[in-house]
């Protein structure tokens, strides 16, 4: 049983994205590969849909944007949903054959309508949001696009073949 096999082509992660910012939502663009959808997701909610194209764009209409190498996760809460991207990273090494990424740069990308929200989940959004800077400067965070860090060799070894042709994300 090898355990650096690699999984089925299809569920790999991808490793850039173009993040666009528009004003009403995020929309990441795989760039490391050809892909026929996109991820958008709302500012005002947090919520998640793929798409077949990019919103249209004119001068009035100029988003903000940049590379991005992953989303490290979602944060949902009263107040709103929180997506934590990677930034900038460097490759420290390799496991079982497979590169080992350290976190440089982290930025949050925050979700909520703050129309639609009371004078004490406020003081909660200003609370988080010392918080989230804090996490945003937290180094130390180590992640792999193709093997499972969460597991130790003797654990990786013996886990079964189904366990290992599932994504990285299912694992």
């Amino acid at each position: 049983m090898d355990a650096a096999k690699d999984t089925n082509p299809s569920c790999k992660l991808h490793t850039r994205l173009r993040l666009w910012e528009f004003a009403d939502r995020y929309i990441f663009e795989p760039i490391d590969g050809l892909a026929d959808l996109y991820l958008s997701v709302s500012r005002a909610s947090g919520s998640m849909n793929l798409v077949e194209e990019l919103p249209p764009r004119s001068p009035s209409i100029n988003p903000k944007v940049q590379t991005v190498f992953g989303v490290i996760g979602v944060l949902k809460l009263a107040v709103g949903s929180y997506f934590f991207v990677i930034t900038d990273r460097d490759c420290v090494g390799s496991y079982l054959g497979h590169a080992i990424f350290k976190v440089t740069g982290l930025k949050v990308l925050r979700c909520n309508d703050s129309l639609n929200t009371s004078p004490e989940q406020k003081k909660m959004e200003s609370e988080i949001s010392e918080l989230l800077d804090a996490a945003e400067k937290t180094m130390g965070l180590y992640f792999s696009y193709d093997i499972n860090l969460t597991l130790n060799s003797q654990r990786l070894y013996d886990v079964d073949d189904e366990f290992k042709s599932r994504p990285l994300w299912r694992q």
